[in-house]
């Protein structure tokens, strides 16, 4: 789902107009890139807003405004998230950008990339259509998670890339059974079980051998980590199904990842639901490329010798 957010609009006197920065401070390139970034917003008149802590280590002019990380509304008033790093950065940015519903736009300091819509050599335009708001607004489903033991909820979560129960121990397997809207559908030994949404699977559940799927494609996916079955094949579900993973007793611990930032252990009999997330997180666009183009770019795949459809 998209959505205009004033392309071509020009003349921008940035009066009453406000971006926050998020930065991977530790890398000297997402320094430098934060000034520029930084520089060229207010040079055009735009407010940025930055986190305190991070602002130790830029180099920032007086007319910042600081806020600390534990403010409820710290984006409150924003009309965009800028979010300069690598993977696990961005996904810090999609937790922001998800509690205060500010389109997020990522620029990728890191390898793949795939959250982010620009590289760090694209940072004059980035600011440029920042400014002239030339850019569209995309909701990505996520995941709601529940973690349930003896039938009791304890625990909450959500994910935008993938929600992966793990074993914890090298030497053993984690078992488990697989459900899909109330069904049981499989059971075996495994080193985890990924629960994925499209945006997440050219993430953890590519890597585990599961299939890409197009971001615009409403589904759930489930793909086994290793697992030793005859049948363990992903599997890809409607949105509006409820995948369940459950712990068999007697196994060793588990424990739960939620975009591989957040951990919770599962002990064994515990029971992980994931659904469709009832909150998406909002990307801002810059281009109208392909995600099949996109795909190719960031994975340099080999396609020499393409010569497409007949005209």
């Amino acid at each position: 789902m998209t959505d205009s957010a004033g392309a071509g609009v020009s003349g921008v006197s940035g009066t009453g107009r406000t971006v926050f920065l998020l930065a991977h401070t530790g890398r000297p390139a997402a320094i430098r890139s934060a000034e520029l970034v930084v520089q060229g917003l207010l040079r055009c008149g735009l407010g940025v807003r930055v986190m305190e802590h991070e602002a130790v280590d830029l180099p920032l002019p007086p007319e910042v405004e600081l806020v600390t990380e534990s403010s409820p509304g710290a984006l409150d008033g924003c009309e965009l998230l800028i979010v300069l790093g690598g993977d696990g950065t961005l996904l810090r940015g999609a937790e922001f950008a998800r509690a205060s519903g500010v389109p997020m736009l990522g620029v990728n300091l890191g390898r793949v990339g795939f959250l982010a819509e620009a590289e760090r050599d694209d940072l004059d335009k980035v600011v440029d259509r920042v400014v002239t708001r030339s850019y569209e607004v995309e909701e990505r489903m996520t995941l709601d998670v529940v973690v349930r033991t003896n039938g009791d909820v304890v625990h909450r979560d959500w994910a935008l890339n993938e929600a992966a129960v793990q074993k914890v121990s090298p030497e053993r397997m984690l078992e488990v059974v697989l459900e899909i809207d109330g069904r049981p559908v499989t059971g075996f030994g495994c080193d985890g079980i990924v629960c994925a949404t499209p945006t997440g699977s050219t993430a953890y559940a590519f890597s585990a051998g599961g299939p890409v799927v197009w971001p615009e494609v409403e589904a759930l996916l489930m793909v086994p980590i290793s697992a030793h079955a005859l049948f363990a094949k992903p599997l890809v579900t409607s949105p509006t199904s409820v995948l369940a993973v459950e712990v068999q007793n007697g196994t060793p611990h588990g424990v739960l990842w939620c975009d591989g930032r957040r951990m919770l252990e599962l002990p064994a009999g515990a029971r992980v639901e994931v659904r469709r997330g009832a909150v998406p997180v909002r990307l801002a666009r810059l281009h109208h490329a392909s995600f099949t183009d996109r795909l190719v770019a960031k994975f340099a795949l080999p396609v020499s010798g393409w010569r497409g459809a007949p005209h």
